[in-house]
């Protein structure tokens, strides 16, 4: 049994799952929507040709497709659950990970889901409303969690947690998981890291542990988070800092994330508004402490480590 589905599972028993299989397909279909038979192998503890027949068995029931993807190699054919009945049964209906996805988007799940599969013990959350609901029920602001507006014809639509990354809680520490499926620069890190620093700086405040774990395929993306997250846990904003700088700095990096013009204006357009967020982070750390989290680490695959895609 793993914890965190809280018997979600149970519900694929009508399609003929129980079990660890029942587990496997609840896993996948939260964290990812794509898995690899090599995934499905170390998972199940199964050989090949009992990965092959579980792979067979979601195309034939017309729940999953399997194929080699076009300018991804070195993985072998993924499997994509696309079925609405399976994710409706689990509560996850509107889950985008059964859709297509560009070969980015596609190595970022899988990768996703190989440090859950290794670490499927742990308290995640595995949802949005699922994070959002525990990060409100420790009084934390929605306001501070990571956001993004969509634009459509039907109006503007809310997303937080946008990446759909791996977040873990529990009574003593908040563990969030950074994937990089091979750039090659640390900007998106650090994107996600400001999109997180406001929760991050809320969970220290009520005494939580804040850990990151960057994830990747090569020694280079592994290098370079360590970098970047010995940074964050060293030249980070103090919890003893001043709570009205602390609020407005988070404020500012609200409305360049969002593109709220109105209130970038208030500080005098989009290049003031940084100046000022820039000025009040330096005299905040002129006051000494701590960072903005408290442990990062690295972990790097291994029946990822030979994809390549473009």
């Amino acid at each position: 049994m793993i914890a965190h589905l809280k018997g979600r599972e149970k519900a694929l028993k009508e399609f003929g799952w129980t079990g660890r299989h029942a587990d496997w397909i609840a896993l996948v279909c939260l964290h990812s929507g794509v898995f690899t038979r090599a995934q499905a192998m170390r998972f199940l503890d199964a050989h090949p040709e009992q990965a092959r027949r579980v792979v067979h068995a979601l195309i034939a029931r017309g729940l999953a497709a399997e194929e080699t993807v076009p300018g991804v190699r070195g993985i072998g054919r993924v499997c994509r659950i696309f079925s609405r009945r399976v994710y409706r049964a689990l509560g996850a209906e509107h889950v985008r990970h059964r859709r297509d996805a560009s070969n980015e988007v596609l190595m970022r799940r899988l990768l996703s889901l190989d440090y859950v599969i290794e670490h499927a013990d742990l308290p995640w959350l595995p949802t949005e409303a699922e994070k959002v609901a525990a990060f409100e029920a420790l009084g934390i602001e929605r306001a501070l969690l990571p956001v993004r507006v969509y634009r459509g014809a039907a109006g503007n639509t809310r997303r937080h947690f946008p990446v759909k990354l791996p977040v873990a809680l529990d009574s003593a520490r908040a563990m969030f998981v950074y994937v990089d499926p091979g750039h090659d620069t640390s900007t998106a890190l650090r994107s996600w890291g400001n999109a997180h620093r406001g929760l991050w700086r809320a969970l220290t405040r009520l005494g939580r542990s804040v850990e990151v774990v960057a994830v990747g395929r090569r020694s280079r993306e592994i290098d370079r988070a360590e970098r970047v997250m010995r940074g964050w846990a060293e030249d980070g904003v103090p919890a003893e800092a001043d709570a009205g700088m602390r609020d407005e700095i988070a404020r500012i990096e609200r409305a360049i994330l969002q593109g709220a013009v109105r209130v970038l204006e208030e500080f005098g357009g989009l290049q003031a508004a940084m100046k000022r967020s820039v000025a009040l982070t330096k005299q905040i750390r002129g006051q000494g402490g701590r960072g903005s989290i408290h442990r990062g680490t690295a972990w790097q695959t291994v029946r990822l480590a030979g994809a390549r895609y473009r």
